[in-house]
């Protein structure tokens, strides 16, 4: 087959990479002229996708591989066409088609008779028949379902481990016809491989779901679940916290039966999933009160972290402030809805002068996020932890100088380390040594 993967993100690339290195020929359409270029030379343009430089540069030598900024032509050439490009969401929980609108009129323009179109992005449930069916139908002056086959199967992976989760964990698809079914269970079968899941009742691989309202309503309840979890073990680790019980003890003895399986709570949910999905399933479901309640309480928690430090320090205007951790979460360099922007914006509306470390950022990076760069080593009064970068857990005394309070937001220091400063780790309450 020859397929066209519009979006070269830490989705796309990988997923392109795999399409190739299954023997297919493989165009990967991207808007951004810096990328393909890159792409084309087998680099990969961002860090930390494991395996991803070496399967880039083979399946580019071998010619599998080919980027390119022209969409509608590389489409015009293909079997079948997989889109991966970004949808975002505004503070109101409202979706901005723009940049997937303008891909899919790009591609409508290359459509061609026999094409199985797939999107993977997550999108609010209704969207691909009532938005891409008709676009792409009025652009190309084809008719899905007859000429042309239009399905949704949302990506189920995690940036950072991409090649691993396609094989774990079965691909979901949602077509508009038994025929458009047919056609995405046959392309999914030659391109991903699956490892054995004897705990699926269904067996791994390619599961049809029916419609791709079935498919877009799965990828938004899998996440939302996540939040909703995580919301309700951030409510569980505020009252510990108040009444001096240690949340984490609690998580493991009521998980250690099979109906409970809580999450952890932290300082924030960061990253492009798990805060933004939920606000799209509010967008088609504005009654759904217990995901919305779960949204409000995890968005709550650096400010609640920020608590916790004036607390015990007292007033925190003029204290030098350290924020530990831009990223989102550990070893990802990505700051989508970091929990960093609310705990800097919670400190500096309490007075206090806040600068910001983070090893995956250079000094440069963390000023064109709009933060003061930090070196370990210089004097604070208060530091608070939200990013769980493993370099995190070594970290001692001697690296925050004069340090008299540390708010802990993912669980991963020791008072040991810190024998003349207070810690509080979220969910356990206040530990003096």
């Amino acid at each position: 087959m020859k397929i066209t993967t519009v979006g070269l993100g830490k989705i796309g690339l990988p997923l392109a990479v795999q399409f190739a290195s299954m023997g297919h020929d493989v165009l990967g359409a991207d808007v951004n002229a810096s990328t393909v270029e890159l792409v084309k030379a087998g680099s990969e343009p961002f860090p930390g996708e494991a395996h991803l430089q070496q399967k880039l540069k083979e399946v580019v030598a071998g010619g599998r591989l080919v980027a390119t900024t022209d969409t509608t032509a590389a489409v015009r050439q293909s079997d079948a066409v997989v889109v991966v490009v970004p949808l975002f969401v505004d503070v109101e929980g409202v979706p901005d088609f723009g940049w997937m609108d303008s891909a899919t009129r790009d591609i409508a323009k290359g459509l061609r008779p026999g094409t199985l179109v797939a999107f993977e992005t997550t999108l609010p449930v209704g969207t691909t028949r009532d938005r891409w069916k008709p676009m792409l139908e009025q652009g190309s002056g084809l008719t899905e379902g007859v000429d042309f086959h239009l399905v949704f199967s949302p990506e189920r992976v995690l940036t950072g481990r991409v090649f691993a989760d396609l094989r774990k964990y079965p691909k979901l698809v949602g077509a508009l016809s038994p025929e458009g079914a047919k056609a995405a269970i046959a392309f999914y079968e030659s391109v991903l491989e699956f490892d054995e899941r004897p705990d699926l009742e269904r067996g791994n691989g390619v599961w049809d779901l029916g419609s791709a309202e079935a498919a877009e309503m799965a990828k938004l309840a899998e996440t939302t679940y996540r939040d909703v979890n995580i919301g309700l073990a951030n409510q569980f680790a505020v009252y510990a916290q108040k009444a001096g019980i240690d949340v984490y003890q609690v998580i493991e003895a009521s998980n250690s039966q099979p109906y409970s399986h809580l999450h952890r709570p932290g300082i924030a949910v960061g990253g492009h999933c798990i805060p933004v999905y939920p606000r799209l399933y509010l967008w088609n479901d504005g009654d759904a009160s217990v995901v919305r309640a779960a949204r409000e309480a995890n968005a709550a928690m650096p400010a609640y972290a920020v608590g916790l430090a004036r607390g015990a320090f007292g007033d925190l205007t003029g204290a030098r402030a350290l924020v530990l951790g831009a990223s989102y979460r550990g070893g990802v360099k990505e700051t989508a809805f970091s929990g960093v922007f609310g705990t800097v914006e919670s400190l500096r509306a309490e007075g206090a002068v806040v600068t910001v470390h983070d090893p995956m950022y250079s000094d440069a990076e963390l000023i064109a996020l709009g933060f003061t760069p930090h070196t370990l080593g210089t004097p604070v009064d208060v530091a608070i932890l939200q990013t769980d970068h493993t370099e995190y857990q070594s970290l001692t005394a001697d690296d925050v100088p004069d340090v008299r309070v540390i708010v802990d937001g993912r669980n991963m220091l020791s008072p040991d380390s810190f024998p003349d400063a207070d810690l509080l780790t979220i969910g356990k309450g206040l530990t003096t040594t």
